[in-house]
């Protein structure tokens, strides 16, 4: 059984290393499970096995980089905390507002095709969400949960990772608002809609201004109070 097991997961690696190539090579739109199932000299029924469909092998590779990140591996790997909470959100926003201005176009893709799925049938967002909550959900719930008992937070709700969410899905559109060549929006720059974003999100999940203002930084916490945008989260 070892051994089988072993081939198995040794296909599934090449299979996966054929549809990087293939995707890399064609974009999302253009690669097939029939191409991919080529690239790796295997049927596309046996692709199937594997996987059920082109959205699924796309959301492992995905899934499989940020697990290569070293950056987002060791905060991942950090004690549960109050700082740990506000470095996840910090990423999270920096991430997404990058996308737009930078030079890898692959990113930008992945967010118009994680937009379109919501408006399709929705099955490479439900796979990609599912990826990221088994990747970041309990270090968000845990580290959130430290902070309420160290007075840094208030409780909220019996679903905590709903405000996991509810903060993924802020920067994501607000990411996608600056993905045309001309924004739909002007935000103003970038400095400030960083920051601002990151205490709107941190104070909607139920941190008070003395957390946010150690935590995040003096020079962002100089500006504490005075956006009122954020004071409605």
């Amino acid at each position: 059984m070892s051994s089988l097991r072993m081939t198995s997961d040794l296909r599934r690696q090449l299979i996966l290393g054929a549809a990087k190539r293939c995707f890399a090579r064609h974009g999302y739109t253009g690669t097939t499970t029939k191409s991919v199932a080529a690239a790796a000299a295997i049927s596309e029924a046996l692709l199937f096995k594997h996987f059920p469909s082109k959205a699924a092998l796309y959301a492992e590779i995905l899934s499989d980089e940020c697990e290569a990140d070293p950056a987002l591996m060791d905060l991942l790997e950090r004690e549960p905390s109050t700082a740990t909470l506000v470095e996840l959100i910090r990423g999270m926003v920096q991430h997404f507002l990058r996308i737009a201005d930078g030079p890898d176009q692959e990113e930008a893709q992945r967010l118009r095709l994680m937009a379109t799925s919501h408006l399709d049938d929705g099955e490479f967002a439900r796979l990609l969400y599912a990826k990221i909550e088994t990747l970041i959900g309990a270090v968000f719930v845990a580290s959130l949960e430290r902070a309420v008992a160290a007075g840094d937070a208030r409780a909220s709700g019996s679903e905590p990772l709903n405000l996991f969410w509810f903060a993924h899905h802020t920067v994501m559109t607000a990411a996608l608002t600056r993905l045309p060549s001309v924004p739909c929006l002007a935000y103003g720059r970038a400095n400030d809609l960083e920051r601002q974003l990151c205490e709107f999100l941190l104070r909607g999940i139920g941190l008070n201004d003395a957390a946010i203002a150690s935590h995040l930084g003096r020079d962002q916490a100089a500006c504490a109070g005075k956006t009122a945008i954020a004071e409605s989260a």
